[in-house]
């Protein structure tokens, strides 16, 4: 029996795959259903699936940020993307020979895209530089709907509420359904869940290390990998030390 892991942060949606990979696909056992990148690249990491379903816009790591550390944390497994992209980020798909599902998705299409990875089961299931051709093509043109990035936060410090350029944030940490922006004055505690906050963060600046904690790439100062591939970041302006989990340090790969 293969296994697939789905990555797709509209609930409805997702269900709504999971629905047409069961009518399509009994055999297909999902062993993990995700809403965003960083639980899909632990969960590919943990199961080692034949087969990821991610969606290319989630907060926090995109699909295409999720396939690539995949390449590295559980080679075997075969990409297919969802996305709502125009037909110029299509051709890109095509070009790259990447198996793609335009939603919504038609229950013919997903037949064919099935024959095509169970024809390429015994191949190699994801082509890094096939990848990262793919994550340049779709940069170029940028989105029409992105908003621009969070620029400031406010968070409280006992009874103060204090105003917080994001630029001055060493890292966030999620703390139940708030999140604790630290920066080398201290912490502050913001109400708004860490997913909600991945949402509106600059991805060019801010990476998730695991699901629970967002850094600002300008605030680390080091970076060390141990003998189980678990990463140890050093901070610029604070004296602890943040531990990444080993499916994202490939996140790091040119740091």
């Amino acid at each position: 029996m293969s296994t697939a892991v789905i990555a797709e942060d509209e609930e409805l949606l997702r269900h709504a795959l999971v629905q047409l990979l069961h009518d399509s696909w009994p055999e297909l056992e999902i062993v993990a259903e995700c809403e965003d990148g960083a639980s899909a690249l632990e969960a590919i990491a943990e199961h080692q699936p034949d087969v990821a379903f991610l969606d290319i816009r989630m907060p926090g790591l995109t699909g295409l940020e999720v396939a690539s550390a995949a390449a590295d944390a559980s080679p075997g497994t075969q990409v297919v993307f969802t996305t709502a992209y125009d037909q110029y980020a299509i051709a890109a798909f095509e070009r790259g020979a990447i198996d793609y599902l335009l939603k919504p998705i038609a229950p013919e299409r997903l037949e064919s895209t099935k024959a095509r990875l169970q024809a390429r089961a015994a191949t190699d299931a994801i082509d890094p530089a096939q990848l990262a051709q793919l994550m340049r093509q779709l940069g170029e043109r940028p989105r029409a709907d992105a908003a621009p990035p969070l620029t400031w936060i406010t968070a409280s410090n006992g009874r103060e509420t204090r105003l917080i350029m994001v630029d001055d944030v060493a890292y966030f940490r999620a703390d139940s359904k708030y999140t604790v922006a630290m920066t080398a004055e201290g912490e502050a505690v913001m109400r708004k869940p860490i997913r909600e906050l991945l949402a509106v963060l600059d991805p060019n600046s801010f990476k998730q290390i695991h699901r629970s904690t967002i850094v600002n790439l300008k605030a680390i100062a080091g970076v060390t990998r141990d003998e189980s591939g678990k990463g140890t970041l050093r901070l610029k302006q604070r004296p602890e030390t943040l531990t990444v989990s080993q499916p994202f340090m490939s996140l790091f790969r040119n740091m």
